[in-house]
């Protein structure tokens, strides 16, 4: 299952790169949860606002896989998040400065969809490229 899991992990990744959210329900199940610290999401219309509002922000976002391993069910992915903000985020008006940081998912698959997600990207870092805080 796990090279399964990687691959439908990798499929998620390329739809968010590609903005196609039309791909959600086929990659993502119904009781999908996204969890980071201090926020949970639920279901693929929790899962399409957050994308919406990072695309929002950052046009020209993308998500690029760095490494990857699973076991069985579980994939862990370790991935750099890039893009130039140009629009609002998290009430952040648009700053125009570019960013590239790192982050983790841990990705849950059952019945061939993704069904649970943790994730830890480097807000710190974001912040201090953003230049909304001192490095």
């Amino acid at each position: 299952m796990s090279d399964r899991a990687q691959t439908l992990v990798r499929r998620l990744f390329d739809a968010i790169n590609r903005r196609d959210y039309d791909a959600l329900p086929r990659l993502v199940g119904p009781e999908y949860v996204y969890r980071t610290p201090g926020e949970e999401l639920r279901g693929v219309e929790g899962l399409r606002g957050l994308l919406t509002s990072y695309h929002r922000g950052f046009p020209d976002l993308e998500l690029v896989i760095d490494d990857m391993f699973g076991n069985g069910h579980r994939v862990a992915t370790a991935f750099t998040f890039r893009g130039t903000h140009l629009g609002e985020l998290m009430g952040v008006p648009a700053t125009g400065r570019k960013v590239s940081v790192h982050g983790t998912i841990h990705s849950r698959v059952d019945a061939g969809r993704v069904v649970e997600e943790w994730e830890l990207l480097d807000l710190a870092t974001m912040y201090e490229q953003l230049g909304l805080a001192a490095g």
